[in-house]
C-alpha cells in the first residue's frame, strides 16, 4: 500500500474538524440542534450540484445563503441575519478531532508529504491548525475554489495532484465521507476512509483501500508498509 506512495490528501470538513459544536449554535439561536446536519448535507447537494452542471460556487456563499433560507420562519431569538452570522462564525472556533494532530504528527515525521484539498476554503484549514500548532506540517493548504469543480469532480484531486507534481496514483485521499473515497479512487488516487462512526461503507461507491477509526491507527498500519 506505501510502495511509491508520496502524498497524503485530507480532506477537512468533518474528516480533520470535529463539527459537531455547530449543532449548539443553532440551539443558540433557538432552531432545532438537528438542523445543523441537515443544512451542511443541503449544502454539499447544492455544491455537488452546481459542479455538474460545470460551476464552482465557493462554500462560503452556498453556506450563508442555504442557511438564511433554512432559518427564515422558524421562532429565532433574533434576526435571520444575526443568527446567520452567529452560526457560520462556529466555523472559525472548531477544533481537531482528538486523534489528528498527534497522527499528523507522525505522518510528517516519516517523511510523508501533507497536503489538505477541501470543499471549503483554506482559511478555514489555516485557522484549524494554527491554533493546534501542526499548520507547518502540512506542505500546502488545497481548496477546490482553485479547481474546475466541487470533491468528487475528478478534476479536483487532479488540480491536487498537479500542484503537488505527482502522480495521483503516488497519492492517499484520506476522508470520513465515502462519496469522497469513491471519487477520489476512480481519479486513480489510493484512499483511506476514516469510520470513527463505526457506519457501513456503502456498496454503491468503490471501496476504500483502507478502512480504520482513527487517524492513529492508519498512522501506525502506514508505518508499517501496509
Amino acid at each position: 500500500m506505501t510502495n511509491n506512495l508520496a502524498v497524503i490528501v485530507f480532506d477537512v470538513n468533518e474528516t480533520l474538524s470535529d463539527m459537531s459544536p455547530l449543532a449548539d449554535r443553532f440551539v443558540d439561536v433557538g432552531a432545532p440542534g438537528l438542523m445543523a446536519g441537515v443544512w451542511f448535507a443541503g449544502l454539499l447537494r447544492d455544491g455537488f450540484a452546481l459542479t455538474v452542471v460545470g460551476a464552482n460556487e465557493k462554500f462560503a456563499t452556498i453556506a450563508a445563503e442555504l442557511l438564511h433560507e433554512n432559518l427564515t420562519g422558524l421562532p429565532l431569538n433574533r434576526s435571520v441575519d444575526e443568527a446567520v452570522e452567529y452560526i457560520l462564525r462556529g466555523f472559525a472556533s472548531l477544533a481537531l478531532h482528538p486523534d489528528v494532530a498527534g497522527a499528523v504528527r507522525t505522518f510528517a515525521a516519516s517523511g510523508m508529504r501533507l497536503v489538505t484539498l477541501s470543499n471549503g476554503s483554506t482559511q478555514l484549514a489555516e485557522t484549524l491548525f494554527r491554533d493546534a500548532n501542526i499548520r507547518e506540517e502540512f506542505e500546502m493548504l488545497l481548496s477546490v475554489e482553485d479547481a474546475p469543480g466541487w470533491k468528487p469532480l475528478r478534476a479536483a484531486y487532479e488540480y491536487a495532484a498537479d500542484a503537488c507534481g505527482v502522480e495521483v496514483g503516488r497519492m492517499l485521499l484520506t476522508a470520513v465521507h465515502p462519496w469522497d473515497i469513491h471519487g477520489a479512487a476512480l481519479a486513480g488516487l489510493r484512499t483511506a476512509w476514516i469510520n470513527r462512526a463505526g457506519a457501513t461503507y456503502p456498496g454503491y461507491f468503490t471501496a476504500p483501500d483502507i478502512t480504520v477509526s482513527t487517524l492513529d491507527e492508519l498512522a501506525s498500519i502506514l508505518g508499517n508498509g501496509a
